[in-house]
């Protein structure tokens, strides 16, 4: 028997459990995409070729159009290097973790395998949107940091650790605009079951925002602001970078945009589950 005196042993805090089982199980589905990866190197490095010649031919694009106007708007030749080599790093990055499984999204449905991902002990969107990893969009986000890099050379700045946070933090928040929208647009599905045309439709509006949003005027500014935020995700983070920002305004419409879309996308996601009624239905 314990004394009076004698203390009281507490247990230690103990993680949450999904906190210990989620990376995890994430990390087996890493696992499993590199050895996909490996099992077709030729067509890993060719995509890879690809993306390249295009992310060059948008720079060879750019240097033309300088030949003929000093700036964009406000935008001078390196900044718009700038913006482009932001918006690719942010097109890669959301294409190494969630391209490829938003648009397997129908399939899954009209194929019924859903079925065996719903029965799984594990969020089902979870493992709907990382099912799979494309390795080779790492590779090309890189060379998209080295062009921004090179940008930032030419136009002698210098960038401050804050900066190169907040960065990152906004290329977070576009890279989830751009989940969210698509993963809206690929539950659809539940309802026609092929939608991977208006899946790629949306993928292929990436290359808006490329261009500086002093480029546009009136409703298609407005729309693609608003509505369909592609000026948004790589402007303001481009912004930043380049000490372009008129007020944090804009900061927090793409932080506002981003949780609104997350939301939006979720409540979606629940209304196309309780729509579906499975394969063998």
């Amino acid at each position: 028997m314990n004394s009076p005196e004698s203390p009281i042993p507490h247990s230690a805090p103990r993680t949450p459990r999904w906190l210990r089982r989620y990376p995890g199980i994430y990390l087996a589905l890493w696992k499993n995409s590199v050895a996909r990866e490996m099992g077709f190197k030729s067509n890993f490095l060719l995509w890879i070729v690809v993306e390249v010649l295009w992310f060059g031919l948008q720079l060879s694009f750019i240097s033309v159009l300088y030949l003929h106007t000093d700036t964009i708007g406000t935008w001078t030749k390196w900044e718009v290097v700038l913006l482009i080599g932001a918006s690719h790093f942010i097109q890669q990055i959301y294409q190494a973790f969630f391209l490829i499984n938003c648009t397997n999204l129908s399939e899954l449905v009209r194929t019924g395998k859903l079925d065996f991902l719903l029965l799984l002990p594990v969020n089902t969107r979870f493992i709907v949107s990382l099912r799979q990893v494309d390795l080779g969009g790492f590779v090309n986000a890189t060379l998209a940091v080295g062009v921004m890099i090179y940008a930032l050379i030419q136009l002698h700045l210098t960038v401050t650790l804050l900066q190169i946070i907040g960065f990152l933090m906004l290329c977070l928040s576009g890279i989830l605009i751009h989940y969210s929208l698509m993963f809206l647009l690929a539950s659809i599905s539940f309802w026609t079951v092929r939608a991977q045309g208006i899946v790629w439709g949306y993928y292929n509006l990436f290359n808006i925002a490329r261009m500086p949003d002093d480029a546009f005027r009136g409703v298609f500014k407005a729309v693609f602001t608003f509505a369909i935020p592609m000026l948004l995700v790589s402007n303001v983070p481009a912004r930043v970078l380049t000490d372009k920002l008129r007020s944090p305004g804009q900061i927090l419409l793409l932080l506002a945009m981003c949780a609104f879309c997350m939301v939006i996308s979720e409540l979606g996601w629940r209304q196309s589950l309780k729509h579906y009624t499975s394969a063998s239905s």
